[in-house]
């Protein structure tokens, strides 16, 4: 029962940074165009996945959490998100956080599998 406690816990942590990420632009006055554009997709990527996580558990769910994480780290270099540093600080914060809570999970999975049926 606790590792579904802490599973729905980063859930929901990745939900609420999904939110931060994809209100972003607003919150912090980014530019219009491609940190914009980044920022609300794969905040509202990183939310669909966490409502997926919540409502039924799904190992793909994890390693999707940690793709999506390690592009948020990363998409400031990629993109080139020159002259907008908060934007960048936003975005790498964001994605260390989901990556770490998708590689801990992952790991907690591995350490003790879930069970997929009700019998014991």
């Amino acid at each position: 029962m606790e590792n579904w406690t802490n599973a729905k816990l980063c859930d929901v942590a990745n939900l609420i940074l999904g939110a931060i990420l994809f209100l972003s632009p607003w919150l912090f006055k980014f530019d219009d165009g491609t940190v914009s554009t980044n920022a609300h997709i794969v905040g509202l990527v990183m939310a669909i996945l966490a409502i997926a996580a919540l409502a039924a558990f799904a190992v793909w769910e994890e390693w999707l959490n940690l793709i999506v994480g390690l592009w948020a780290l990363v998409s400031p270099w990629v993109l080139g998100f020159h002259g907008s540093t908060t934007a960048m600080r936003v975005h790498v914060v964001i994605g260390i956080i989901v990556a770490i809570l998708a590689a801990v999970e992952l790991w907690a999975m591995s350490q003790h599998p879930p069970r997929l049926t009700t019998h014991s």
